[in-house]
């Protein structure tokens, strides 16, 4: 009888891009609205700055809501316009 000998070699950096990946998929698929408080939480800028540096920016106004006083913005294009707009710094 041969002995087996088996060796995997696993990319852990590979498998939790992967894994990430999948959730943001997941995530962007059921989340339609998003609110200043939940951009604030995904982008870790202060609501001044995303304020005067992010949504007068008419590339995310232009996805804006509001009901009374309450804005929201779609959320996938306005993601998207967000990091058109982290670029260009």
């Amino acid at each position: 009888m041969i002995p087996a000998n088996v060796q995997i070699n696993i990319d852990e950096k590979a498998i939790k891009k992967y894994i990430q990946e999948q959730i943001d998929s997941q995530i962007r698929e059921t989340i339609l609205f998003i609110d200043i408080e939940g951009l604030v939480k995904i982008t870790n800028f202060s609501k001044r700055f995303l304020e005067d540096a992010v949504l007068s920016d008419p590339r995310v106004k232009q996805f804006q809501r509001q009901r009374a006083r309450k804005r929201f913005w779609f959320y996938e294009p306005t993601i998207e316009a967000i990091k058109e707009i982290v670029d260009e710094w």
